[in-house]
């Protein structure tokens, strides 16, 4: 059930909106010492549209390269994928990069697995190089839910601070920054990604929960939902 969420997570969603995607974009350029010359490598890339459209905005003189577990068949053509696991990668991949992204993935990741790979990708990195890791916001996240999607959002969100705290004690002078988007997104659609199981606290739901959810949706929220995509960035 796991590749049904990664199946779909940046599927017909505001994440693949051009917006977004422009949004993001800046953000990163805005945060890092990148041109077109620089070596970027995307974990867990999905359809790989981001550094697509990085690519294309940089006018990148070597394809950004991205990974991840699934192949998609819309994937972007202006990068270059593997499909394989972090691990797995690193045992059989020596380059080098300026320019390493791990967005809202490393929660897919074994906790004990995670110092040992974030030590291999800071070995993995040019000299100025850097690393950004998003997850969603732990704080003050604004996703609609219902009620059984919030218990799990919130389980899930817990572990998230665990993730950025051991980040924090492995890298203590690491930098931590926001991006935030402004999401708005016709109802109907919304229920369509919930159908979809697009993010993965809905993995583990029955179908006659994710109907529950998807009625209680319909009655708390107007046609037009409005909200921030809040996501925190750690920069190493």
């Amino acid at each position: 059930m796991a590749s049904v969420v990664i199946k779909n997570w940046d599927n017909k969603t505001w994440l693949s909106s051009k917006n977004y995607i422009n949004s993001f974009n800046e953000f990163l350029i805005k945060n890092l010492n990148i041109n077109s010359k620089s070596k970027i490598l995307d974990i867990g890339c999905g359809r790989g549209k981001i550094l697509g459209s990085l690519s294309s905005k940089l006018r990148l003189k070597k394809k950004p390269l991205g990974i991840d577990i699934i192949s998609h068949k819309d994937k972007d053509k202006r990068i270059k994928f593997r499909k394989i696991n972090v691990i797995n990668f690193f045992k059989i991949n020596k380059e080098k990069f300026d320019f390493i992204l791990i967005k809202q993935t490393i929660h897919l990741i074994n906790l004990k697995e995670i110092k040992k790979i974030l030590h291999q990708l800071k070995k993995r990195l040019n000299p100025g190089g850097k690393i950004l890791i998003f997850t969603l916001d732990t704080g003050k996240n604004e996703i609609p839910t219902f009620k059984i999607m919030k218990i799990k959002l919130n389980k899930s969100l817990e572990r998230d601070k665990k993730i950025l705290k051991l980040i924090t004690k492995i890298f203590p002078g690491r930098i931590k920054k926001k991006f935030i988007y402004n999401v708005k997104i016709d109802k109907k659609k919304y229920l369509d990604m919930i159908k979809n199981r697009y993010i993965s606290t809905l993995i583990s739901l029955t179908e006659k929960q994710i109907y529950s959810g998807i009625q209680e949706i319909n009655q708390k929220y107007k046609n037009k939902l409005k909200f921030k995509d809040k996501l925190i960035c750690i920069i190493l």
